[in-house]
């Protein structure tokens, strides 16, 4: 169960864009995370451009008012599949909204079936329901 949160630069992209870019990213997690069709978890977050500072971290990197954040929040993943999540991630944005590596950055966390209810105040993993 991946809780994707995504930030954007507010007025950059027109709601259909948005939609796609949240499609992108979770077609990309069923695929590298293997997750279920049904398991889809997605909060958008727009920002003013001076609300979002995003700097290279002394790589070289320049972003624009383009970039996307993508924060996945998820029970663990092997480094390799958080690897193939970034580069798939890469290029498919890249190919599909021509939007330029340079301005996708993604982060991953780690949490555990205790960490999550999912409604009801229940802990769904914990009791069997999932």
């Amino acid at each position: 169960m991946p809780l994707m949160r995504i930030d954007l630069v507010k007025g950059r992209r027109t709601p259909d864009e948005i939609k796609q870019v949240m499609q992108i990213a979770y077609d990309i997690t069923r695929e590298t995370f293997a997750v279920p069709a049904d398991d889809r978890f997605q909060v958008v977050t727009q920002h003013e451009p001076y609300e979002m500072c995003l700097l290279d971290a002394g790589l070289g990197i320049k972003r624009t008012d383009d970039v996307i954040l993508i924060q996945i929040l998820s029970t663990p993943r092997t480094t390799g599949q958080k690897k193939a999540y970034a580069k798939a991630a890469a290029e498919r944005f890249q190919a599909e909204m021509g939007l330029r590596p340079e301005d996708l950055m993604i982060t991953f966390a780690t949490n555990h079936a205790e960490d999550f209810s999912f409604g009801l105040g229940k802990h769904q993993f914990l009791d069997g329901e999932l």
